[in-house]
């Protein structure tokens, strides 16, 4: 679960990375909750691929992907979020990150992986962002070259997270659902209709990945307007 408060003049950036800049706060002990659940439903195998993503647009999942990342960074694991979302990306927004190079680049071999990974100010905490658009994202993403991608990265993390577009949008989310361990889907409550998120969680059960359920956000519990984002199997 994750709350977050109305009323409260928080700056931005300090919201988006609640996890790094409030850490001790209820809503970042909200967010590892997420990140246990997300844990034990590995079941059998260790989950090191997430692929995050929503039906539409604005309904938050880069802000939990971002977060996400950071409390599993706070386990002392080596964590690479990954920005695949080619056409409107915001990873590197989020961190205060260059985006000349990213994803893209490296997998159509226009740069090297490794230098164009950057560094937070966050233990173990890596983002490649996605780099310059390229006229075919989906057609990218599902090259053979994304294999080699996902062969590189973890050798070199324990974990890979990435945030994909909405997932009714473009194919691009399913394709990397396809082939992450496991997916997660974030709907915005009293937003997204019925509709749109029934058959964006179609679509993620149908992938090789495991879906592991729905992140709630901004979901209205009490008069103060207080409000959680929490995984629902």
């Amino acid at each position: 679960m994750v709350q977050s408060k109305k009323g409260r003049k928080v700056k931005s950036n300090k919201l988006e990375l609640i996890t790094k800049y409030i850490p001790k706060s209820f809503i970042s002990e909200q967010y590892k909750t997420l990140r246990t659940n997300i844990t034990f439903s590995g079941k059998d195998s260790t989950i090191r691929s997430i692929t995050v993503s929503s039906p539409l647009n604005g309904e938050g999942k880069s802000t939990i992907s971002s977060n996400l990342a950071v409390v599993f960074s706070q386990q002392g694991k080596k964590i690479l979020i990954v920005d695949a979302d080619l056409r409107r990306p915001s990873q590197h927004h989020i961190f205060k990150l260059s985006n000349s190079v990213g994803l893209s680049d490296v997998i159509n071999k226009q740069t090297d992986l490794k230098v164009t990974i950057q560094e937070t100010d966050i233990d173990g905490l890596f983002v490649l962002t996605s780099g310059g658009q390229p006229p075919n994202p989906s057609e990218l993403l599902s090259s053979e070259a994304i294999d080699q991608f996902l062969a590189d990265v973890y050798k070199l993390f324990d974990m890979v997270i990435f945030d994909t577009p909405p997932i009714l949008a473009v194919t691009d989310a399913q394709l990397m659902a396809n082939n992450t361990d496991a997916s997660i889907l974030v709907i915005e409550s009293g937003s997204t209709d019925i509709k749109s998120a029934s058959q964006a969680i179609e679509i993620l059960s149908s992938t090789k990945g495991r879906f592991l359920g729905t992140v709630l956000n901004k979901k209205k519990f009490n008069k103060k307007g207080n409000y959680y984002n929490y995984l629902v199997r």
